[in-house]
């Protein structure tokens, strides 16, 4: 009978779907993608004092937009604004509470401004969530996750690290979807300028 290692189990759903799908996904991102707005009145990532959003968190030059509660239905969101719910929200976070990591939450971060900066704080984030996940033993997974979870603190580990790549796995096609439709806009438009040229 085969021994199963569940932490490399669970652990490779994400790992899998990072590396043979989403990080490529992110290569080349450019600043004008990165804040690219498909509709008005977008969820961003914006300098600080341009918001008009209820909530503005971050501690540096660029500040999250947010609103509690959301509306109803709420805004569409950028790839900055993705980028950082999950750096932050999805990762960060939870590398503080389980891992050891440094507390990271949506107040204090130092939000990117800029498309490589924020590809760079993802990796690293990804790369502490997935070795704290690697070090779970049964035991461990078996755990509740504890209060830093609020209302699930009584679910186990190995249920909040489904949860994380449930959510990095929605929140990562959302912005591979944003990506192909900025592509086909640039393309649009180019179309149209050239169609209206004497």
């Amino acid at each position: 009978m085969h021994s199963l290692d569940s932490s490399y189990e669970l652990g490779d759903q994400l790992s899998w779907h990072w590396q043979q799908q989403l990080r490529s996904r992110l290569a080349g991102l450019s600043d004008d993608e990165y804040f690219w707005e498909p509709v008005p009145d977008c969820w961003s990532v914006r300098p600080r004092g341009t918001s008009h959003a209820p909530v503005q968190a971050g501690s540096g030059a660029f500040t999250i937009e947010f609103a509690f509660p959301a509306p109803d239905p709420p805004p569409v969101t950028t790839i900055a604004w993705r980028l950082g719910h999950i750096i932050v929200g999805v990762f960060g976070a939870r590398v503080g509470s389980h891992f050891g990591g440094r507390p990271v939450d949506y107040q204090s971060f130092d939000y990117a401004g800029t498309a490589a900066e924020a590809l760079d704080q993802l990796d690293e984030m990804y790369d502490l969530w997935v070795r704290g996940v690697a070090s779970l033993t049964d035991d461990a997974l078996a755990r509740p996750c504890g209060p830093s979870e609020g209302p699930f603190a009584d679910r186990s580990m190995a249920a909040l690290v489904l949860h994380v790549n449930r959510e990095v796995i929605h929140h990562g096609a959302e912005i591979a979807l944003l990506r192909d439709l900025y592509l086909r806009k640039a393309a649009v438009t180019s179309d149209a300028e050239a169609e209206v040229e004497p």
